[in-house]
């Protein structure tokens, strides 16, 4: 059989992708609203890998998912029985617990053009994710009658004749060092069979195929990043004007870390998107204070718990060496190493996230002020990604699902 093929929506940096390309899937093209994730898109999985047969009627850069739809309506009806499946997960800032959860927050209309997507193309599958909270309805407590998204999305795929089946996933059951629950729905269309067994066959190949990568069900955080400490040595950052950049440890790996390095080391002594931030003095005598005094890793210090250690941000997390990570997050002062006083670099939230050292991230590396609305720079592209080990364990079981019904 040809590989089968798939179109991703709001695919940020390209992490379902680079998962659903892992897995044997064929794309036929990405809609990403922000010019920098797609940049990291294109250059990884446009150029290098070759992953997707872009058609002539969409150019190949950035585009609004409405606008597209209102563009090329013909033409994305015309793709009816040619595609196999359409995932992708539209933004989540609006439901996000960890977030302000902002109910008019006009990103969280997306989920009605996911929809409409789905109505012009009527893919035989779907995958649709969101964070955890996207379950929750807003305002519960003063409106008995408030309706989490989740179930207008379910409640719209149906409409359109999908057998839907929703599910809540914590990455870290599955090789991923990081605690990261999100919301997963999987459809499938009426008379092509039902998603019911998704959550099972994925569980099903889970250990094999964590077993074929050398990997393990949970992996710690040491074993994820210990290959990547400071203390390794420095060099002039090369995307980084006046930053420096870590080099790869020598020592033991991981199989995980072998994993993720795989040949990238024997091109690239310096790890990409591994440039240190620079901190003050004073916030470099706090960190290592907080990494000498403060024992209880993993867990965030924040309310009055900061003003006994002199933080002044809105809060921190120490990591915890032998546990799974936190959820990786666009804010890069959320969390402080756990054996150097600094924040994480890019690469290493990468790692957590399960890129591969060779998924090169481009753009800026940060940004601010009013900028935060408009530009996407590297540590927020990671932090949005659906960790590609995921995915492809996701694609994998899809694919068996999409080749049983035919």
């Amino acid at each position: 059989m040809s590989k089968p093929t798939c179109i991703d929506l709001f695919a940020g940096c390209g992490g379902l992708s680079l998962g659903l390309y892992l897995a044997g899937w064929h794309g036929l093209f990405a809609i990403e609203k922000n010019a920098f994730p797609f940049e990291t898109l294109r250059h990884n999985l446009i150029y290098n890998q070759k992953h997707f047969d872009w058609p002539e009627w969409l150019p190949q850069t950035n585009h609004d998912i409405n606008e597209v739809l209102e563009k090329y309506q013909d033409q994305l009806k015309a793709l009816r029985g040619k595609v196999d499946l359409v995932a992708g997960g539209p933004p989540c800032q609006g439901f996000s617990m960890a977030g302000k959860r902002v109910e008019d927050d006009v990103r969280n209309q997306l989920v009605f053009s996911y929809i409409k997507f789905i109505e012009l193309v009527r893919p035989r599958m779907l995958l649709f994710e969101n964070v955890k909270g996207f379950t929750y309805a807003f305002d519960k407590k003063n409106d008995s009658n408030a309706e989490p998204y989740s179930h207008k999305v379910i409640r719209g795929l149906q409409r359109l004749g999908y057998n839907v089946k929703p599910h809540v996933f914590d990455f870290s059951n599955y090789g991923i060092p990081q605690r990261r629950k999100r919301f997963i729905l999987v459809g499938i269309l009426e008379g092509l069979g039902s998603p019911e067994n998704f959550e099972q066959l994925l569980l099903t190949h889970r250990d094999t195929f964590l077993k074929n990568k050398g990997l393990k069900s949970t992996t710690t955080l040491q074993e994820a990043i210990s290959d990547l400490l400071r203390s390794n040595g420095e060099h002039p950052t090369p995307d980084r004007k006046n930053f420096n950049s870590g080099v790869y440890g020598r020592g033991r790996l991981s199989n995980y870390e072998k994993a993720m390095r795989g040949d990238y080391p024997k091109t690239h002594t310096i790890p990409d998107s591994h440039s240190f931030a620079h901190h003050s003095p004073e916030k470099t005598a706090l960190f290592q204070h907080l990494l000498a005094e403060y024992h209880p890793r993993g867990k965030r210090i924040d309310g009055k718990a900061r003003e006994a250690w002199g933080i002044k941000q809105r809060g921190i997390t120490v990591l915890d060496p032998n546990a799974v990570s936190p959820t990786i997050t666009g804010q890069p002062d959320d969390y402080l190493h756990y054996a150097e006083p600094r924040i994480m670099t890019v690469r290493e939230c990468a790692r957590i996230q399960s890129f591969p050292d060779w998924y090169e991230i481009r753009a800026k590396y940060t940004t601010g002020g009013d900028m935060r609305k408009f530009e996407v720079p590297r540590y927020s592209q990671i932090g949005n990604a659906i960790p590609p080990l995921f995915a492809e364990q996701a694609g994998i079981v899809l694919k068996e699902m999409l080749q049983h019904e035919r």
